[in-house]
C-alpha cells in the first residue's frame, strides 16, 4: 500500500494532535458525581488501599495501564533520533495496545542515554503502572536495562525489540521446521546480527530446543568465534570455536537463516548452497536481506518469512506484545518468564493450524489461507490471536508461579477477552473487506466537492469500488488538480455533454408520463445530477448511488424513488443508522423516511433493517420499542407495535425479534432477566426499531451530539438497487464507509 509523506502528515496533525487522548471512564457532569471523582469520595479508596495495597487493582486503572519507555536510541530503522523524535512512534505502540488487547497505555519519553538514570526513572513510575514494555533503546544497554528492572521491580517488564520478534519468529521456526520435515534440535542456524532482536531469538530458539553449537552467529565485523576479543557478554554466549570466513561459507548446508540485520546481505547463490527445504526467515524491514522474489526464484523448496506485510509469512511484532501483556495483566503476573513467551510461541504456532474464518480472508481482499509454505504465521488481523494467546499466557504465568491471580473458568475469560477487542467496532472494515472482494462501480452526484474527490480516490486506490464523478467536467478536473491527485485515475461524466441524457430523459419520461411529467420536463430532469446518477443506477451505467453531502434528504431520495423504484415485495423505503456506543453497535431505523408507520410499514422496516445487519457479520436481534412494556400499556400507538411484532414472526420466523418494549428493557441485560424473563430478546437487542419518526431521529442525532458513540449513516432501506444518503458536512472517512456499506449491498442485489 502507497503512503505519501503529507498524508502520513495529515494523519498524525489533522484535528486532536497525536494520536492518543486521555478518557474519563467515569460520569462527573453533576457536583455528585464530582464529590464521588474528588473530594470527599475519593478518599474511600485512598484508605482501602492504604489497609490493602493490592486493592489499588480494584479501585485505579494500575491493572490496566502500561507504561512504553524509550530514550530514542534506536527507533525502528532510523536509528539514534532521540526521544523527541521518537515520540511518534511510542504513540504509535499504545495505539497497538488499545487496539489490539484493549490495554491503556502512557508514554514516556526519556531524555538521557545514561542507563542508570532510565532504570531509577523506571523504577520510582512502579506505583502507576501494571506492565512496562522497554521500546527503541538501543543495545548493548538495552539488556543491561531489562535485566535490572526485571530483578528490582514486581511488575513485567518487556523488552519489546527483543522479546517481540523472538516469539513470533519461533512460532513460524516451529511452523516451518515441520512443514519442512526437521526437529529444532537437529538444525544449524545462521544468524545475521547480534544485536537486541538477534540475541534475543537465539536464546528463546535455544529455549525451545536448539543446540548452541548448531548456531553461527555474524555481527557487522564477522563471525562471532572464540578468537575475537571484541565481544561483549551477550555476544560472547553465542562465540564458538568453530570459525566462518563469511556468510556464504557458513549458509552451505545450513537448515536455517535468520536476518535481523540490513538489505541485501544474501545471494541467490547463498540461498542454492542451504540443505533441503531451506527456512529464511530474512526480518530487515524495509528491506529483507534477501527478496521474496530473489529467495523462492532461487529455491522452490525455500520456506520464507519476512518483516513485510507484502509478502507471504510477515513476522510482526503486533502479534505478540499486546496479546503477552493481556495475559499478564489479567493475573497480574510479577514478570513476563521463558514460561510465558513459549506459551506464547505455542499458541500462534498452533492457531496457523486451524482453519481460517471469513473474516480473515476478507481482511485481506478475499484471499484464502492455510497452513503450509505461505502461512506458517497467523495474520495480525486475526482476531483469535487475542483469545488464544492471552490464555496461554495467562495459565503459563499460574503454572510457573508468577501470577498473583488465578483464573478458573477459561471459556468465560475467553469471551470477556472477545468483548474486549470491541469486535463491534470493526462493522465498517467488514464491509470495506468486502466490498473489496468484488468492486462496483459508485456513481458520486456531488462530483465537484472536494470531501467526494478525495473520497473517490481513497475508494479507487484501496480497490474498494470503481468510482464515477458527476458534475460539470472542467469544474471537476479543475477542483482535482487543486487537490494534487493524479487526474487519470478518475473517471468523469458530465450530464450536460453525455450522449446517454436523451436516453435516460426518454427512459424517465416513459416512467412518469402519466404521473405529471412531460418530455421537455423529463429532458430538465436529466440535467440534474440526482436524476442523472439513479438513471445510471437504473440502467446497469453505475451499480450504486452516493449523494446528500450538500443537499437535503428528500433532494436525493426523490429522484432516486422517481426513476429506480423500491424493491420487489417492499411497499415503504426506510432509512438504518449504525450507532457505536461504549463497544456495542446497534442500529437504528426508521430513522429518516416515516413519519407515522403502520403496523404493517414497521414490520416491514424490521425486516428490511434485519438483512441489512446480516451484510455486517452480525446476528440481527431486533427490539421494538415503545413506551410500553409487553401490554403495560394499551394506547394506540404501542399496539400497532405489537401487531408489527406478530407480523414479522408470521412472515420471518428465522429474525429474533420481540416487542413492544421500552428501550433500556431492549439493552439493559439486568432489567430483561429480572422483570421480563420470557422475552426473546435478553437486554441485548443490536437492532432497534423505533414507532415513529419522531423518536429515532431524535434518538440518533442526540447520540451523535451529546455522546462519544460513532454513528454511521443513514443507509437507505427498500430501494431496487443502492442508493445512499450521506449527512450533510459527512467526512471523507464517512463517505469511504458509505460507499463500502454501497458496493456490499449492490453486490448482493
Amino acid at each position: 500500500m502507497s503512503i505519501s509523506k503529507q498524508e502520513s502528515l495529515d494523519y498524525h496533525s489533522r484535528g486532536r494532535r497525536g494520536k492518543i487522548e486521555v478518557k474519563a471512564t467515569k460520569p462527573c457532569f453533576t457536583s455528585r458525581e464530582l464529590a464521588m471523582a474528588y473530594t470527599p469520595g475519593v478518599a474511600e479508596p485512598c484508605r482501602e488501599i492504604e489497609k490493602n495495597p493490592d486493592d489499588v487493582y480494584t479501585y485505579t486503572a494500575k491493572g490496566n495501564l502500561v507504561a512504553v519507555v524509550s530514550n530514542g536510541t534506536a527507533v525502528l530503522g532510523l536509528g539514534n533520533i532521540g526521544p523527541l523524535a521518537g515520540k511518534p512512534v511510542m504513540e504509535g505502540k499504545g495505539v497497538l495496545f488499545k487496539r489490539f488487547a484493549d490495554i491503556d497505555v502512557f508514554d514516556i519519553e526519556l531524555k538521557t542515554e545514561n542507563p542508570d538514570e532510565i532504570i531509577r526513572t523506571v523504577q520510582l513510575l512502579e506505583p502507576t503502572f501494571g506492565g512496562v514494555n522497554l521500546e527503541d533503546i538501543k543495545a548493548p544497554e538495552c539488556f543491561y536495562i531489562e535485566e535490572e528492572l526485571k530483578k528490582t521491580m514486581n511488575i513485567p517488564v518487556f523488552h519489546d525489540d527483543q522479546h517481540g520478534t523472538a516469539i513470533i519468529s519461533a512460532a513460524a521456526l516451529l511452523n516451518a521446521l515441520e512443514i519442512a520435515g526437521k526437529k529444532l534440535e537437529d538444525a544449524r542456524l545462521v544468524v545475521s546480527g547480534a544485536g537486541a532482536a538477534a540475541v534475543a531469538c537465539t536464546k528463546l530458539y535455544i529455549t525451545a530446543g536448539l543446540k548452541k553449537e548448531n548456531v553461527a552467529m555474524f555481527d557487522s565485523k564477522g563471525h562471532i568465534n572464540t578468537a575475537r576479543e571484541d565481544l561483549n557478554k551477550y555476544k560472547q554466549q553465542f562465540a564458538t570455536e568453530k570459525r566462518y570466513g563469511s556468510i556464504a561459507e557458513a549458509l552451505k548446508g545450513a537448515d536455517i537463516f535468520v536476518g535481523v540485520s540490513v538489505g541485501g546481505l544474501l545471494t541467490k547463490e547463498m540461498i542454492r548452497s542451504m540443505a533441503d527445504n531451506p527456512i529464511v526467515f530474512a526480518m530487515a524491514n524495509p528491506d529483507p536481506e534477501i527478496t521474496y522474489e530473489d529467495a523462492t526464484s532461487a529455491r522452490e523448496d525455500v520456506i520464507m518469512a519476512t518483516g513485510r506485510s507484502d509478502y507471504p509469512n510477515q513476522v510482526n511484532n503486533v502479534l505478540g506484545f499486546p496479546f503477552i501483556f493481556r495475559g499478564a495483566l489479567d493475573v497480574r503476573a510479577t514478570a513476563i518468564n521463558e514460561e510465558m513467551k513459549l506459551a506464547a510461541v505455542k499458541a500462534l504456532a498452533d492457531l496457523a493450524k486451524e482453519k481460517v474464518p471469513e473474516s480473515v480472508f476478507s481482511a485481506y481482499g478475499g484471499k484464502e489461507f492455510s497452513f503450509g509454505r505461505d502461512y506458517i504465521i497467523p495474520k495480525p488481523f486475526d482476531p483469535r490471536v487475542l483469545w488464544n494467546v492471552a490464555p496461554a499466557v495467562a495459565k503459563a504465568a499460574i503454572d510457573s508461579g508468577v501470577a498473583r491471580v488465578k483464573i478458573t473458568d477459561w471459556d468465560a475469560y475467553r469471551e470477556e477477552l472477545k468483548e474486549r477487542l470491541g469486535l463491534s467496532e470493526q462493522v465498517t472494515r467488514v464491509m470495506i473487506h468486502k466490498a473489496k472482494q468484488s468492486p462496483k462501480k459508485v456513481v458520486y452526484a456531488e462530483g465537484e466537492e472536494e470531501k467526494i474527490i478525495r473520497a473517490a480516490h481513497s475508494v479507487y486506490k484501496d480497490k474498494i469500488g470503481l468510482p464515477i464523478l458527476l458534475g460539470n467536467e472542467d469544474v471537476v478536473k479543475a477542483k482535482i488538480e487543486e487537490t494534487g491527485l493524479p487526474l487519470e485515475e478518475f473517471e468523469i461524466v458530465d450530464p450536460l455533454k453525455s450522449d446517454k441524457a436523451k436516453i435516460y430523459a426518454e427512459q424517465f419520461f416513459e416512467i412518469r408520463k402519466r404521473k405529471g411529467i412531460t418530455l421537455h420536463e423529463a429532458i430538465e430532469r436529466m440535467k440534474i445530477n440526482n436524476y442523472f446518477g439513479a438513471m445510471m443506477v437504473k440502467n446497469g451505467d453505475a451499480h450504486a448511488l452516493i449523494s446528500g453531502l450538500t443537499s437535503h434528504y428528500p433532494d436525493t431520495i426523490r429522484p432516486a424513488l422517481h426513476c429506480i423504484g423500491v424493491k420487489e415485495g417492499v411497499s415503504v423505503v426506510s432509512g438504518l443508522y449504525i450507532v457505536i456506543v461504549q463497544r456495542r453497535v446497534f442500529f437504528f431505523a426508521d430513522t429518516t423516511v416515516n413519519v407515522r408507520p403502520s403496523a404493517e410499514a414497521l414490520a416491514e422496516i424490521a425486516i428490511s433493517a434485519a438483512d441489512a445487519v446480516h451484510d455486517f457479520d452480525i446476528t440481527p436481534k431486533v427490539a421494538m420499542l415503545s413506551f410500553s412494556n409487553f401490554g403495560s400499556v394499551r394506547q394506540p400507538e404501542a399496539i400497532e407495535v405489537m401487531k408489527a411484532v406478530d407480523i414479522v414472526k408470521q412472515k420471518r420466523p428465522d429474525i429474533i425479534i420481540d416487542g413492544e418494549m421500552q428501550a433500556d428493557t431492549a439493552v439493559v441485560p439486568e432489567i430483561a432477566e429480572k422483570e421480563f424473563p420470557f422475552s426473546a430478546i435478553k437486554g441485548d437487542a443490536n437492532v432497534l426499531i423505533f414507532p415513529d419518526l419522531n423518536s429515532g431521529n431524535i434518538s440518533y442525532k442526540l447520540f451523535e451530539r451529546l455522546t462519544d458513540a460513532t454513528v454511521i449513516g443513514p443507509i437507505l432501506m427498500g430501494m431496487k438497487k443502492p442508493v445512499h444518503v450521506l449527512q450533510r458536512g459527512a467526512t471523507v472517512d464517512d463517505i469511504i464507509n458509505m460507499s463500502a456499506i454501497a458496493v456490499v449491498e449492490a453486490k448482493r442485489k
